[in-house]
């Protein structure tokens, strides 16, 4: 049976200190199956991370729904526990995620405990760990039980986190930027272990990620988000070889392996996401708007928000005015309010 992850118009929220309303996650679907690899990419706050939170009931939505097989996430803590051990988190960062108190064997079996696997199984702890980190790639498994962080390699210490996972036989994994802080041999290892995993045990990852590079060499289908939006998505192929949304096309121009793309210099930084942009929230940074390629679209881009994306759930999507009218479509509008940033 294909497990299914997904979100449903997922709204986030947080308050500043200052009492402003941050929006995180502001309308977001996405679904990941057992099978597949998702990407989920965009610049540093763009809400990656904290849709990652909130797929597993760490961050708690304000609108909008996570379902897990068709059912809406019942948020008990008896249905999160259920939850989080069909679908496991790996963290961004193997040294901070990693109690450098615990030893490699304690770090590995402690969701075996916390979920009581071992009982139901015929196999012991031990060989329930070493099976785990054997999967990670880690061998020979004994060898390391004993060993604290501070004595692995960075490579070592991620594989440490991915055979944490793998312990309690999860269905999903959402690996938060998995290979940000490691070599780039190393890198390559860990993206060939998470396909590995994918093939041999039917796995369906969600990878994180700043790097539109990884994603092409690793997944099946591909998710632009920008300012708490997913603005494009489909399979990587088509959206990597025909990105539709200007955000996309900055973002690919940038590639270091992509040499015939000019590169597309945004404008500023990503808004303050207490004072989203009215309109499409990426007009103020948009190439095609300051070029005048969108000059017959200009007013629309301004002033009209998007709030959802165009073309068939399974296919090439994206949420620009552009490109609807382009298609000939009436874009889909939000009809919210959006604060105009000064």
């Amino acid at each position: 049976m294909t497990a299914e992850l997904s979100a449903h118009g997922l709204r986030v929220e947080f308050t500043t200190r200052t009492g402003r309303v941050a929006r995180a996650l502001d309308g977001v679907d996405l679904r990941v199956r057992s099978g597949e690899v998702v990407a989920l990419v965009g610049e540093s706050g763009s809400g990656k991370t904290t849709l990652a939170r909130a797929l597993i009931g760490l961050a708690r939505p304000v609108a909008g729904e996570v379902r897990w097989n068709g059912s809406r996430l019942d948020r008990s803590a008896r249905a999160l526990k259920a939850l989080r051990r069909q679908v496991q988190l790996v963290l961004q960062d193997p040294s901070g995620a990693l109690n450098p108190r615990q030893t490699v064997y304690e770090s590995v079996a402690e969701g075996l405990r916390v979920h009581r696997l071992v009982s139901g199984s015929d196999k012991t702890e031990a060989e329930l760990v070493a099976a785990a980190l054997a999967s990670a790639g880690l061998r020979p498994p004994e060898s390391l039980f004993l060993r604290y962080p501070h004595e692995l390699s960075g490579g070592q210490r991620q594989r440490v986190l991915i055979a944490g996972a793998l312990a309690v036989q999860p269905q999903l994994l959402i690996a938060d930027e998995p290979v940000s802080s490691l070599d780039a041999s190393i890198r390559g290892e860990i993206l060939a272990l998470l396909l590995r995993l994918r093939e041999e045990l039917g796995l369906g990852v969600l990878v994180v990620t700043h790097d539109l590079g990884l994603a092409w060499n690793i997944a099946d289908r591909i998710a632009v988000m920008y300012l708490g939006r997913v603005v494009e998505s489909g399979p990587t192929e088509e959206v990597l070889t025909a990105p539709q949304h200007p955000y996309t096309q900055a973002l690919l121009s940038v590639v270091p392996e992509i040499e015939e793309l000019e590169p597309v210099v945004l404008r500023g930084e990503i808004p303050d996401p207490t004072r989203i942009p009215a309109g499409c929230r990426f007009h103020p940074r948009c190439p095609a708007l300051a070029s005048g390629e969108a000059e017959e679209v200009a007013e629309s881009c301004r002033t009209v928000p998007l709030s959802v994306l165009s073309g068939e759930p399974d296919g090439h999507r994206s949420a620009c005015h552009l490109v609807s009218a382009r298609e000939g479509a009436v874009p889909a509008s939000s009809t919210e309010t959006e604060e105009v940033a000064p």
